[in-house]
């Protein structure tokens, strides 16, 4: 699950930390490419009196340890499974120490800059300074510089900062604006409208009918959870009330917008300012759980305020979203914060693009992040207005392919990858899910203009998926106690059960570059929820018993004539108190896998060792291994990958 560090960063980690002590560092990239390889062309400075707002962030502490605990936390056999950190505790074990933040502020008090904003887990130090003192304090040049594809000019430093620090910083957010965050929304690029089904005005989708189609007419709502969404501009809020005028629904679910940086929360169409995607991330994510205790909108001008601000809220919100994408000079950039969202119980879902198969021109990330659960898109049809799910097929549009940024694939997608003709061994594939992103929605913005089947995107696809979590936590919460947490690494063990299309629409046409298939595919991911089956297995059910199986480590290499081991468990949940046999298929000759021991006894929640021996005349190779859990007439699978070299 944790990914690993690529060989460059871990080499320019081990010379900061060496020389530190002797002149400051920073961990993380700044300087663009396009400034190193002369592609963009200086053509002047920043003015020395220029008033410039940067964000100082220090690096977390431990960090083997927050990976150790990861795994704990995400781990069904472990006593840490689900106990989940506060944002104090977090800090407290992991987050900077008060005496480097204290150093912090000293160094830029003592620069002459500004204290503009503290954070509670003493990562992020917001300064206001003149561009003199911040080249002073950074020891680096803000220069103008021609973008070398767009008609625009942007600023950065020429080299990467070298602060009179002690200790090392992570980042400094705010030195450039080569990047402008992009909405991934989409406009119909033809006249024709493609709805047949909705209940709002043109037979268009209200965000109410995502909710019938993939959840049904039960009972949750989302009750007692928020959302928080996050947003680069801000919104109107009469835009949202005019959107529940016309759709003929009454909204009663609080919105609070709340600024991470001093930003602006208000987007109004009079000062020239569109609010399209704001309002209808509102309404997709409201239309999913229209119970929720809050929505609230974050608004900042970078990255690191955003997350930090969703990352530090109190209360936290469990379930979030982000239907905007940018391109930071270092993929590791935003670790820290989707790091603490993993160790507090928080899932990110983010929009996956809307111009097909990713290549390293577009805007990806973070959907590409091993940390976030990336959605795609699909063409959806229900059976009436209003009605349940009837067919669905990829969106031909959807974003998916393999990590431009190079990140390693994480440890829940090696299995899915080694049966996926099409996936990256290597790096992180993507979407994870997927939901509509066609040109079928109502959207209402800017006090002007609603429209129908105007606009798509995976922007409506993510914000659905962080309503339909809002329900999902509401039963974990009621069942349980706590929340779910980032759910990537038991979606993917569901999508390798025997349970998988009870769980989600498979979407098997279609394709983005990639072809949709049956079971996971580079367009949808494991496709659409499935009603309130998904929700019942990624809480143990609403109250009825059953058991799931799990398999860790999930990849497994034994030389011929050797042995190798991995480990099964099974979870129970409601009433569910058996024993579960436990049996293996797909080994092929020359394989012997043994279970140790061979089944695990009522109340059914344990572990068993699972040993593999390969003989000596075994072919080489890879081999995708099924362990099935049964109990009376019910079974559960699970796989791992097994490597004979």
């Amino acid at each position: 699950m944790i990914r690993r560090l690529n060989a460059f960063l871990i080499a320019t980690v081990a010379l900061a930390l060496v020389l530190s002590m002797a002149q400051g560092a920073t961990l993380t990239r700044h300087v663009r490419d396009v400034t190193l390889n002369g592609q963009a062309q200086m053509i002047g400075h920043l003015p020395a009196t220029q008033t410039m707002r940067i964000v100082l962030v220090l690096p977390l502490r431990n960090q083997d340890a927050l990976n150790s605990l990861i795994n704990d936390l995400y781990d069904p056999a472990s006593p840490s499974y689900r106990h989940f950190l506060s944002v104090d505790e977090f800090t407290a074990q992991f987050g900077p120490t008060q005496a480097d933040y204290d150093a912090l502020t000293n160094f830029a008090q003592n620069h002459g800059l500004q204290i503009a904003a503290t954070s509670r887990n003493r990562m992020n130090l917001d300064v206001i300074g003149t561009v003199a003192k911040i080249e002073s304090a950074l020891h680096v040049t803000m220069g103008l510089y021609q973008h070398p594809n767009e008609k625009r000019t942007f600023f950065a430093p020429d080299r990467e900062p070298t602060p009179d620090l002690s200790i090392p910083l992570w980042h400094i957010a705010g030195l450039d604006n080569y990047d402008i965050p992009q909405p991934l929304l989409s406009k119909n690029p033809n006249a024709v409208s493609q709805a047949t089904t909705g209940s709002c005005p043109s037979a268009s989708f209200c965000g109410s009918d995502m909710r019938a189609a993939y959840y049904g007419s039960g009972s949750l709502t989302g009750s007692g959870q928020t959302v928080g969404l996050l947003e680069y501009v801000g919104t109107d809020l009469a835009d949202l009330a005019t959107y529940y005028t016309n759709a003929h629904q009454t909204l009663t679910v609080p919105i609070s917008l709340v600024s991470t940086d001093g930003s602006s929360t208000s987007c109004l169409a009079s000062a020239g300012c569109d609010d399209t995607e704001q309002t209808l991330d509102m309404t997709q994510a409201l239309g999913m759980a229209p119970g929720l205790s809050k929505l609230v909108m974050y608004v900042g001008g970078t990255d690191v305020a955003l997350l930090n601000g969703m990352a530090t809220a109190s209360p936290l919100d469990y379930n979030l979203s982000s239907s905007w994408t940018w391109r930071p000079a270092d993929p590791a950039t935003d670790d820290p914060y989707f790091q603490e969202f993993v160790a507090q119980g928080q899932t990110y879902f983010q929009a996956a693009g809307d111009s097909g198969k990713w290549n390293r021109l577009q805007y990806v990330y973070p959907a590409d992040d091993d940390y976030t659960v990336s959605v795609g898109g699909t063409d959806l049809t229900t059976a009436s207005a209003a009605g349940p799910w009837a067919s669905e097929t990829a969106w031909s549009s959807s974003g998916g392919g393999i990590s431009p940024a190079k990140i390693a694939i994480p440890s829940w997608q090696v299995t899915t990858a080694a049966g996926c003709a099409s996936c990256s061994q290597t790096y992180r594939n993507g979407p994870d899910v997927a939901a509509n992103a066609n040109y079928t929605f109502y959207v209402c913005a800017n006090q002007t203009t609603c429209t129908a089947n105007n606009y798509g995107g995976t922007s409506f696809a993510a914000p659905m998926w962080a309503g339909y979590l809002a329900l999902a936590n509401q039963q974990n919460m009621a069942l349980h106690g706590t929340p779910l947490g980032f759910i990537n690494p038991t979606l993917y063990t569901i999508g390798l059960g025997s349970s998988y299309t009870t769980n989600f629409h498979d979407i098997t046409s279609g394709s983005n570059g990639f072809s949709a298939t049956t079971g996971y595919d580079l367009v949808t991911g494991w496709g659409s929820p499935n009603g309130d089956a998904l929700i019942n297995t990624l809480t143990g059910g609403s109250g009825s018993g059953d058991f799931a199986i799990s398999v860790k480590p999930l990849a497994v290499s034994v030389a011929r004539g050797a042995a190798g081991h991995t480990k099964v468990t099974t979870t129970i949940s409601g009433s569910f108190n058996a024993a579960v046999g436990l049996t293996a298929s797909g080994q092929g000759s020359g394989v012997t896998v043994t279970f140790t021991p061979t089944s695990i006894a009522a109340p059914g929640a344990g572990s068993s060792v699972v040993t593999i021996k390969v003989a000596a005349g075994a072919t080489t190779g890879t081999r995708i291994i099924t362990v099935t859990g049964t109990s009376g007439s019910t079974t559960h699978t699970a796989k791992f990958k097994l490597t004979i070299s």
